[in-house]
């Protein structure tokens, strides 16, 4: 299958990028007439996307009524805090849009043959397997994300100080490190899925999936105390990043300790882009060595 493998991993097997845009195009749109087949399915699913939202977000607002901010000295209050999660539901809504339910069903795929059908086809594998299917019960998460982090954003302008900081540049940066986080998870969840190739089933590593994920969904300052709280967020920062993935783009736009960037928040910018474009490298070699290990389902 070596022939077949170099074909499929082939960036230009299509042509270029237009004709992968019009692959991605026919995706989207032949999932959601899918999703339109199944519309009371599709409504119970943005129900319960956005009630799991709100329970946190009534869950937070709880807090609040006992605390000016999570964590001493660390800026995050409560308009800044939303802005944080905000950003949360938006990056959780497009991983659960794009990839989850694919990265779901790739060792049913490889069990079934569906990989041996996908490596004959003149298109990237990879790609193949990323984008077939979407689901689009996430965009309900996802405005509701952006309505969060527009009305926060809209309740600290009336703070002349904390509005003191925002120019031009900080909402095209907010959508650029956005893209950063969703790069990183991405990586992730690719590297966790190509194991099925070895493994044969990977449920365990998706559960382990969704346990380090709850890790991002609160400010990095919050482990920055104590021995384990440090070492938690050295492996979630340096090791697996994922703790950077909605704290760097929530920060662009909140800026919880006001004032002028230090430092070392421009140091996490740029530690931001070079781990998501190394994610994606790695991620991609890990994929390639677990196709090289594929012998087809009937071997």
């Amino acid at each position: 299958m070596s022939d077949q493998l170099k074909t499929s991993l082939s960036p230009d097997s299509l042509g270029g990028v237009g004709r992968y845009l019009r692959v991605f195009t026919t995706y989207a749109r032949n999932s959601l007439v899918r999703d339109m087949s199944f519309r009371m399915d599709f409504v119970l699913q943005s129900i319960t996307s956005i009630s799991w939202a709100l329970m946190n977000f009534v869950l937070f607002k709880i807090i609040y009524r006992f605390t000016t901010s999570i964590g001493p000295d660390t800026g995050w209050q409560e308009n800044e805090f939303f802005v944080f999660l905000g950003t949360v539901w938006i990056i959780n809504g497009l991983i659960q849009l794009l990839f989850m339910g694919n990265f779901d069903e790739f060792s049913d795929m490889i069990r079934m043959g569906g990989l041996d059908f996908a490596l004959l086809k003149p298109i990237d594998t990879q790609f193949l397997i990323s984008f077939p299917r979407m689901n689009w019960s996430q965009i309900p998460n996802i405005l509701l994300g952006c309505g969060l982090v527009f009305v926060s954003l809209v309740a600290m302008f009336g703070d002349s100080d904390k509005g003191a900081w925002f120019s031009w540049w900080s909402v095209p940066a907010y959508l650029f490190f956005l893209a950063c986080g969703v790069a990183i998870m991405y990586s992730v969840m690719i590297s966790l899925a190509s194991t099925s190739i070895w493994l044969g089933r990977n449920q365990n590593l998706y559960d382990f999936w969704f346990y380090i994920t709850n890790f991002y969904r609160y400010p990095m300052e919050i482990y920055q105390r104590g021995g384990i709280g440090w070492a938690l967020w050295g492996t979630f920062t340096f090791v697996v990043p994922i703790l950077v993935v909605s704290n760097v783009p929530a920060r662009v736009l909140a800026n919880p300790l006001g004032g002028r960037w230090e430092t070392w928040e421009w140091a996490l910018f740029g530690f931001t882009l070079l781990i998501s474009v190394a994610s994606l490298v790695m991620s991609r070699q890990v994929f390639r060595w677990a196709l090289n290990s594929y012998r087809s389902a009937s071997s």
